[in-house]
């Protein structure tokens, strides 16, 4: 079994710093997640592991100028890497973060935050989840 320092580490290296940002309701099982308006996901790639009962879940998020994302927590860690655009990032226990085109960013499993999004421009994220199998993706917080 490994200790939840391992398995950060080894999800860490297996996304490869490529990752994450979005919140609905979704299974962890690679169901499309709900509509949010002005919010678009593709599941890009999903596999098993890294350990039993995990499920790594590579998506692609737009946001559109304008919109936010709710206050929400997923139950595994979330890594993110902004392709396009900016957004305000408030995470629990930590100082706003302003995220731009080329960040990246990790969100502890179960920390609740959320997503702003200053200016006129859209917003393209790619998104890792690493989660408990049969969990919802994302829950309101």
């Amino acid at each position: 079994m490994l200790t939840r320092r391992e398995f950060a580490g080894i999800a860490s290296c297996a996304i490869c710093g490529i990752t994450a940002f979005a919140a609905a309701q979704s299974s962890a099982q690679g169901a499309p997640p709900a509509a949010t308006a002005g919010v678009t996901r593709k599941i890009l790639s999903q596999t098993d592991g890294p350990a039993p009962g995990y499920v790594t879940l590579l998506v692609e998020a737009t946001i559109e100028a304008g919109v936010a994302v709710g206050r929400h927590t997923h139950p595994g860690i979330e890594s993110a890497y902004v392709l396009e655009g900016g957004f305000e990032l408030p995470i629990q226990g930590q100082p706003t973060r302003t995220i731009k085109a080329g960040d990246a960013f990790q969100i502890p499993p179960e920390t609740p935050h959320a997503g702003g999004k200053p200016g006129n421009a859209r917003s393209r994220i790619l998104i890792t989840y690493v989660v408990e199998k049969g969990k919802p993706l994302a829950s309101p917080a």
